[in-house]
């Protein structure tokens, strides 16, 4: 992998961070993960009072970014920060 493949990686990935957090509810959500506690989508969806299809497509698109990840458990999906992106972009 040469040098300016990796470079464009890197931009693509940051793109992807910055329009997840372009959203402010996305970034409330990434601001409530940030206390540690994985949160499943439907305690997301009642603090921020939106409908399912609504918090599925904001964490699609957190999810997609890298910024979060999913842990299923039987029925239950629970979501969690991923810091490394968060940092990457900070750099």
């Amino acid at each position: 992998m040469t040098y300016s493949h990796m470079a464009m990686q890197k931009m693509a990935s940051l793109d992807r961070t910055f329009h997840a957090l372009a959203d402010g509810t996305r970034r409330s959500m990434i601001h409530t993960l940030a206390r540690g506690e994985a949160r499943s989508a439907g305690e997301l969806g009642r603090q921020f009072r939106s409908t399912q299809p609504t918090i599925s497509k904001h964490l699609k698109v957190l999810e997609q970014a890298g910024l979060i990840e999913r842990a299923i458990e039987g029925r239950v999906h629970q979501f969690r920060l991923r810091r490394e992106p968060l940092q990457d972009a900070q750099a």
